[in-house]
C-alpha cells in the first residue's frame, strides 16, 4: 500500500540531473517478534520493479531483531542520569538526553568510550565546536531511539538500538526480492541520515542519501517504514 509522504514534502526529486520518485509504503506496525523477511515480502514485493531501490527504515530492522527495550525495563545507572543531563535534546528526537537511553548507549558501546566522548565533547562545546560526542561514541550510540510524543505506541515508550549487521540484513532482503532491486538500510530524520548498509557501492549510497535527505517519509505517525526510489 502505498503511503503519504512526510507533510510538505514532495514525492519527486532531481539529483545529479536526474528525476526520482519516492514511493512511502505504508505498513501495519511492526512488533517485536516479527519476521522481518515475511514483513517486507507481505508489503514490497509485489511493489519493486526492476532498477528500483527499496530502503527500510532502521527502526524496524532493530524491532525485529530485539533490539527494543521498554523505558520502565531500563534501570539507569547514576552515571548515565549525570551524563544525560549534558546531551541538548531537539525536536526530532531525545537521543542520549534521557537517563534510559543513556544507560543502553553505555552498555551498548562501553563506558569508556561514552566517558571519553563526553570529555572531549566538553571541551569542544566549550570553545563552540558541537557534533564531538556523537563522533566518538561512534555509529551506535548515534542509532539509540529514544521515546518522543510523536512514536508510535508501543515505541513512544520504548528504546530502540541500532540494527546489528544492517549490510548483511540488506543483502537478505535483496535475494528475497529476487535480485530486482537494490536495499538499504537507512536512518534519516528531519535533522539529516546515514545509509547504516546496502547492496550497494559508496557512490550508490551517496547518491541515495541525496535523493532521500529530505526526510519524505517523516518518523512519526505516517507509519511508512519502507520506501521504494525509482528512477523518473
Amino acid at each position: 500500500m502505498s503511503g503519504e509522504a512526510n507533510t510538505g514534502k514532495a514525492l519527486s526529486v532531481a539529483v545529479d540531473g536526474t528525476s526520482y520518485t519516492r514511493i512511502p509504503v505504508r505498513t501495519r506496525v511492526v512488533l517485536p517478534g516479527d519476521d522481518l523477511d515475511v514483513f517486507v515480502h507481505e508489503y514490497a514485493d509485489d511493489q519493486v520493479l526492476p532498477g528500483d531501490i527499496l530502503f527500510v527504515t532502521e527502526k524496524i530492522v532493530a524491532i525485529t531483531q530485539g533490539r527494543s527495550f521498554p523505558v520502565a525495563e531500563i534501570a539507569p545507572r547514576k552515571l548515565a542520569v549525570l551524563l544525560s543531563k549534558y546531551v541538548t535534546r531537539t525536536p526530532y528526537g531525545i537521543g542520549l538526553g534521557m537517563p534510559e537511553t543513556m544507560e543502553m548507549a553505555l552498555r551498548e558501546c562501553g563506558t569508556p568510550r561514552i566517558l571519553l566522548a563526553a570529555a572531549v565533547a566538553a571541551v569542544t562545546k566549550a570553545l563552540g565546536r558541537k557534533g564531538d560526542f556523537y563522533r566518538i561514541a561512534g555509529p551506535k550510540a548515534r542509532a539509540i531511539d529514544g521515546p518522543t510524543k510523536h512514536t508510535i505506541p508501543p515505541y513512544n515508550e520504548a528504546v530502540v538500538l541500532g540494527p546489528d549487521r544492517p549490510r548483511e540484513v540488506s543483502a537478505r532482503l535483496q535475494a528475497l526480492l529476487d535480485g530486482r532491486c537494490e536495499v538499504a538500510v537507512v536512518d534519516i530524520n528531519d535533522l539529516g541520515g546515514n545509509i547504516l548498509g546496502s547492496t550497494m557501492d559508496k557512490a550508490g549510497e551517496h547518491r541515495l542519501l541525496a535523493i532521500l535527505k529530505d526526510n519524505p517519509l517523516g518518523q512519526g505517525h505516517e507509519s511508512t517504514p519502507l520506501g521504494i526510489v525509482r528512477p523518473a
